[in-house]
C-alpha cells in the first residue's frame, strides 16, 4: 500500500537520523550523550508506594478523559500556577503530550477555511509531532523561521493577510524547543488578538514551563484570561515528562474552552488510549506535589550557571531563559552535522545536529548552523561534555 503523497516527503525521525550520520565511526573517547530530552533528575520518591497500591485497577478499563480525582488535581495546579479557574470538562489527560498536540489538530481543524484550503504554523525548529498532524489534517504545514532576530520565537504577525486567513490552528512553545525562549504577556496578548482578527485557534505547548531560569514563564490561558478572549481560542498543553522527571508514565494534560475539549473527548472515545488507572493515581498525586518540582528546578538552575561558565567567552552564546537545552552556534565552515559528527569521533559526545529539528524554507534553514545540547546529564558529567565540546569546537581550553 502507497504512502499518501502528502507524507512522502517527510525526513527521517531526528534519532535514527542521527544515528545514521554517528553510528558508523568510533566514539573519540567515553561515550557522553548530549542529544535527547529525557530527564535524568530524581522522579518523585512516592511514586512506586502509589502504583504498587493501584495495581488491581489494571484489571478495569481507565477513565477516558481522566478520573475525577485526576481532573481535580489539575485544575487545581492550574490555580495555584497560573491564577485560571478552569471547570473539569475543560481539561482531559493526555497519554503524553505528542498525543494530544496530534489529535487535538486533527479534532479542530476544518477541512476547509472560508472555503480556502486551511494552513497550520509552526515555529521553525519545531517539535515535529505539529507538522505530522498538520499533513494528517490536510493542512498546509506553513514554517516561521524563529531566529536571534524574532527572539527565538515565531513572528506570525508578520505573514501575508491572505495566508493568516486560512490559518486554523497556530503551535507556540513556550519554553521553546531547543533555544529556551519564552513568550512575554505581550508576545500572547499579540498572538491573542492576531488570532481573533484571523480567527484561528492557539495551541500552546508549554510542557517546560516549569524549568527556568528566572521567573515562572507566562502561560497562555492566564494571558487570554487577563484579555477576557473566546476561551476557545487557546488550548494548551502539559506533561510530567518535563516537570517531574516521568517520561515514561507518559502523562499529561489539555486545557481550553469546553466545546473543544468535548470535540478531542469524542476522537479519543473513538481512536485514542486513555492513560491507565495506576498511572492516573500517580499523576494525581504528582501534580498536587511540588516539592519535587521545586527541588529539580533548582538543578537545572546550577546547570544553566556551569553552562554560562564554560560559554562565558564565546560569541554567539546565549544561555536559556527556561527549558533544559543549549542552542549552540557552530563556528564558521561547520554545520551542525558535521560539528556532531566532529564531536562524537574526536570527543564521545552525542549531540543533535540543528538542521534535524528544522525545515528548508526560501530563507534558508535556522537550525543548519546550530547544534543541540540536552542539559540532563548529572552535573559533572554535563560539565564534562560541555568543557569537551568547547575544547573541541571552539578549540578553547
Amino acid at each position: 500500500m502507497a504512502i499518501p503523497e502528502r507524507f512522502s516527503n517527510l525526513p527521517e525521525y531526528a534519532f535514527p537520523r542521527l544515528r545514521g550520520l554517528l553510528d558508523a565511526h568510533k566514539a573519540g573517547g567515553d561515550p557522553i550523550t548530549m542529544t535527547i530530552g529525557e530527564p535524568r533528575h530524581p522522579m518523585p520518591d512516592f511514586v512506586g508506594s502509589i502504583m504498587a497500591q493501584s495495581l488491581a485497577s489494571f484489571g478495569q478499563y481507565p477513565a477516558n478523559d481522566g478520573s475525577p480525582e485526576l481532573l481535580a488535581s489539575i485544575c487545581a495546579w492550574v490555580v495555584r500556577r497560573f491564577g485560571v479557574v478552569l471547570v473539569e470538562n475543560q481539561v482531559m489527560v493526555l497519554n503524553g503530550t505528542r498525543e494530544g498536540l496530534f489529535n487535538a489538530a486533527i479534532a479542530l481543524s476544518p477541512e476547509s477555511k472560508g472555503g480556502k484550503h486551511p494552513a497550520i504554523l509552526m515555529p521553525n525548529p519545531f517539535y515535529q509531532v505539529y507538522a505530522v498532524a498538520a499533513l494528517t489534517t490536510v493542512a498546509d504545514p506553513i514554517y516561521v523561521n524563529a531566529t536571534t532576530q524574532s527572539g527565538y520565537l515565531p513572528d506570525y504577525a508578520s505573514l501575508a493577510p491572505d495566508l493568516l486567513d486560512r490559518v486554523t490552528i497556530a503551535y507556540v512553545c513556550s519554553p521553546s524547543n531547543p533555544q529556551g525562549a519564552v513568550a512575554s504577556r505581550d508576545y500572547w496578548r499579540d498572538l491573542l488578538a492576531l488570532a481573533e482578527k484571523h480567527d484561528f485557534t492557539i495551541f500552546a505547548d508549554e510542557c517546560y514551563s516549569e524549568i527556568w531560569r528566572t521567573a515562572p514563564p507566562v502561560g497562555a490561558l492566564e494571558v487570554a484570561a487577563e484579555m477576557g478572549a473566546d476561551p476557545e481560542r487557546v488550548f494548551v498543553f502539559h506533561s510530567l515528562s518535563k516537570r517531574s522527571n516521568l517520561p515514561g508514565l507518559r502523562s499529561g494534560f489539555v486545557a481550553g474552552g469546553v466545546k473543544g475539549i468535548a470535540q478531542i473527548r469524542q476522537l479519543r472515545a473513538f481512536t485514542g488510549a486513555p492513560l491507565p488507572m495506576p498511572l492516573q493515581k500517580v499523576s494525581q498525586a504528582v501534580w498536587d506535589d511540588e516539592a519535587h518540582v521545586v527541588k529539580s528546578r533548582l538543578l537545572y538552575q546550577e546547570k544553566f550557571t556551569i553552562a554560562d561558565q564554560v560559554f562565558a567567552q564565546m560569541q554567539g552564546y546565549q544561555g536559556p531563559e527556561g527549558g533544559f537545552f543549549l542552542w549552540l552556534p557552530v563556528p564558521d565552515g561547520l554545520t551542525g552535522e558535521t560539528a556532531a559528527l566532529k564531536l562524537w569521533r574526536e570527543t564521545g559526545v552525542r549531540v543533535l545536529p540543528g538542521a534535524y529539528l528544522s525545515r528548508d524554507t526560501t530563507v534558508g534553514n535556522p537550525g543548519e548552523h546550530y547544534i543541540r545540547v540536552a542539559l540532563v546529564a548529572p552535573k559533572d558529567e554535563m560539565q564534562r561534555g560541555l568543557l569537551k565540546l568547547r575544547a573541541c569546537l571552539y578549540h578553547e581550553g
